[in-house]
């Protein structure tokens, strides 16, 4: 009898999916894309309208050091905390930012590039404000964003990486998690997505100003009716250190290798290296690729 009534409850109350995460707005006149100036059919490159003297010069106080105060909300501060984790190359700090734990709904690792450090992505002021809004997103969202320090952009560095990733998931089962990978960190990000233990685990990865790579063209991750993960590529047109034309054409050959790949490029016309970190608009480009899980 009792399991006949337990029966008839599931039947007439099915299990409910997840909802979708949806993040909600946060200072958007400031940070949604300018005009945008192409964007093809299928909605997956963009090209946005990139101006100096709009962008940098009018929207810093120091340019390139501290955006004006309108773009910054530091009330989020008071949810940062410095943490501590272990890899097999040693012991690392990381800021966190947010719900560090089983409530999170999204977690997010910055992985940062050449020169940087772990404050980088928790810095309020420098990228015209763009990483407080992606602070202020995640304690509003109930999400994390995890800074960390670590060895190397390569084998070691992927690691250390690794290692956080397995401490971001057991603190937060249940979240998404998001890798976003600033120039060099790219090579970690690659190599995150070859390891297929690691690959399971991802939702979503970023590259902003960073690079290609040829051999993820015949990777599982690429192939059709698999669980490919969602990527956004960021990249400034003028980009003087990794080529804009080399990474529009390898974006072009994974649609090429299969049509359907949850891929998104964002092409800022007359952008440097930086402008994608500086530009991105974070709360687009994280529903989208939240939608496609």
């Amino acid at each position: 009898m009792l399991l006949r009534a337990v029966i008839a409850f599931a039947l007439c109350y099915p299990t409910v999916a997840r909802a979708e995460i949806n993040l909600a707005p946060f200072k958007d006149k400031y940070f949604n894309y300018p005009a945008i100036l192409e964007r093809t059919s299928n909605d997956k490159y963009w090209l946005v309208e990139y101006d100096r003297e709009r962008d940098m010069i009018k929207r810093d106080k120091i340019p390139r050091r501290k955006a004006n105060h309108w773009y910054v909300d530091r009330g989020v501060r008071w949810s940062r905390r410095v943490n501590s984790y272990a890899s097999p190359n040693g012991k690392f700090k990381y800021f966190s930012v947010g719900k560090n734990n089983r409530e999170a709904r999204v977690v997010i690792v910055y992985v940062h590039g050449k020169g940087g450090n772990r404050r980088q992505g928790v810095n309020d002021w420098t990228f015209g404000g763009n990483f407080n809004r992606l602070q202020n997103l995640m304690v509003r969202n109930n999400g994390v964003l995890l800074t960390p320090d670590f060895t190397d952009f390569k084998d070691r560095g992927t690691s250390d990486i690794t290692a956080l990733i397995s401490i971001a998931k057991r603190n937060s089962p249940r979240a998404k998690l998001i890798i976003a990978c600033g120039s060099m960190g790219g090579g970690v990000c690659w190599r995150l997505m070859a390891k297929q233990e690691v690959a399971k685990r991802l939702d979503g990865v970023f590259f902003l100003g960073s690079f290609w790579n040829d051999a993820f063209l015949s990777s599982p991750t690429l192939r059709k009716n698999t669980r490919n993960i969602p990527i956004v590529i960021g990249h400034g047109a003028s980009d003087p250190v990794f080529s804009p034309d080399t990474q529009k054409s390898f974006f072009d050959q994974i649609l090429k290798k299969n049509p359907r790949y949850p891929a998104r490029f964002v092409m800022f016309s007359t952008g440097a290296h930086g402008t994608p970190i500086r530009m991105i608009d974070w709360r687009t480009e994280l529903n989208w690729m939240l939608s496609q899980n």
